[in-house]
C-alpha cells in the first residue's frame, strides 16, 4: 500500500471503523508473526495481537504520521504488550526455537542440548534494557533489516547497530564462552 493511500486510511479509521478493519486485515498477520516470533506461544501471541488492535482502536485519534508507517506504531504497541505481558509474569519464561526437527535431525540428545541453549540465549534476551531486546527480537527473531528495526523503534540506523552491538557484548560477558558462536 502506497504511503499516501495508507496515511488516508488511517486518518479514515480515525472515524469510521471499517476503515478500522481494513487496517486490522492488512497488518493483522505480521503482527501476529511478530509477537509470535516473540512469545513462542500460539495463545499468547493471540491475546497480544488482539490487545494491540485493541489498543490501538482506542487510541487511533491520537496517532499522528511522523514519516514513518502505521506499521511502526503497531510494532511499537506489540512491544510494549509483551514488555508488559513478561512484567505480570514472576517466574521464568521459557521462548525456545519452535522449528521442527529435519530428516537427518541431530539425535535427541543433540536436540536436548540445542534447546536448552535457546531457550538461555532468549531469557537472557529477554534481562536486556527494553530498546536493547526490541532491537534483538526484531533483528534475529523477526529477522528485520537494520532500517526497518530503525524505522519501526524511531531511531537512526546506527543507534540500531549500537544498540545490536551493546546487547551481543552484554550477552557474551553474561552468557558462557560455549554460546559464543552464536553471538557473532
Amino acid at each position: 500500500m502506497p504511503d499516501f493511500e495508507e496515511r488516508e486510511l488511517v486518518e479514515r479509521a480515525k472515524e469510521d471503523p471499517d476503515a478500522f478493519g481494513a487496517l486490522y486485515d492488512r497488518y493483522f498477520p505480521q503482527i501476529y508473526r511478530f509477537a509470535y516470533s516473540r512469545v513462542r506461544d500460539q495463545s499468547l501471541a493471540e491475546d497480544v495481537t488482539s490487545e494491540v488492535f485493541f489498543k490501538a482502536l482506542r487510541n487511533i485519534k491520537r496517532y499522528t504520521y511522523s514519516g514513518h508507517p502505521f506499521s511502526s506504531w503497531l510494532y511499537q504497541i506489540t512491544l510494549n504488550a509483551i514488555a508488559d505481558h513478561y512484567r505480570g509474569q514472576h517466574g521464568e519464561v521459557e521462548l525456545e526455537e519452535g522449528a521442527s526437527l529435519p530428516s537427518g535431525a541431530p539425535n535427541v540428545d543433540d536436540e536436548v542440548v540445542r534447546r536448552d541453549r535457546s531457550r538461555r540465549v532468549w531469557s537472557a534476551i529477554d534481562q536486556l534494557p527494553r530498546h536493547q531486546r526490541a532491537a534483538m527480537v526484531l533483528k534475529f527473531g523477526e529477522d528485520k533489516k537494520i532500517e526497518e528495526i530503525a524505522q519501526i523503534m524511531g531511531k537512526s540506523a546506527g543507534a540500531v547497530k549500537l544498540l545490536l552491538h551493546r546487547a551481543v557484548e552484554r550477552l557474551r560477558r553474561e552468557l558462557p564462552p560455549e554460546f559464543e558462536a552464536g553471538l557473532t
